[in-house]
């Protein structure tokens, strides 16, 4: 296999001797699938869970914000919220700041149903991400926190990232 830039892809055979980076790469890939089944099991929509989580903690929020903040886009959070609206979790309000603007609001309905679901959600991921050996927990916490850091401060304009194709 030819060299792309990053070293030959030939070099580690096993997936035991993988760079750090290719196999964090590859279980990023693997996680959200596996995590969005495990939600769906428990009878609600992952972009649903969360966006219940969002509001719960701030409520209130513009629909553009919450796109935002879940990364997904602004037509995935109007469908969600049609649902979650038309199933009384979730109303759309008028800001007050700016009639023009539009707020989603957690309901009672809604929070019952984030506080039926948390728990046996929250169960089944702990026991996704229960293969960290207690003694590992520091390391790859440190690991996991550096690595975010670096992802957040990692300049984002065209000159620093050199010639892209």
């Amino acid at each position: 296999m030819e060299n792309l830039g990053f070293g030959d892809l030939k070099t580690y055979p096993s997936m035991e001797e993988w760079p750090i980076g290719r196999l964090f790469g590859l279980a990023s890939r693997l996680s959200g699938p596996v995590v969005w089944r495990i939600i769906e099991r428990h009878g609600i929509s992952p972009t649903g869970f969360f966006l219940l989580r969002l509001l719960i903690v701030e409520d209130g929020l513009r629909p553009g914000e919450v796109a935002k903040r879940l990364l997904v886009t602004p037509a995935t959070v109007t469908s969600v919220v049609d649902t979650l609206e038309r199933n009384g979790h979730v109303r759309r309000e008028r800001s007050y700041r700016d009639r023009r603007g539009v707020m989603l609001r957690i309901t009672d309905s809604g929070r019952r149903l984030l506080a039926e679901k948390s728990e046996p959600i929250g169960q089944d991921l702990a026991r996704l991400y229960d293969v960290v050996d207690e003694g590992d927990e520091a390391a790859v916490r440190r690991f996991l926190l550096n690595l975010i850091k670096q992802f957040e401060t990692h300049p984002h304009d065209k000159e620093a990232e050199g010639d892209s194709a």
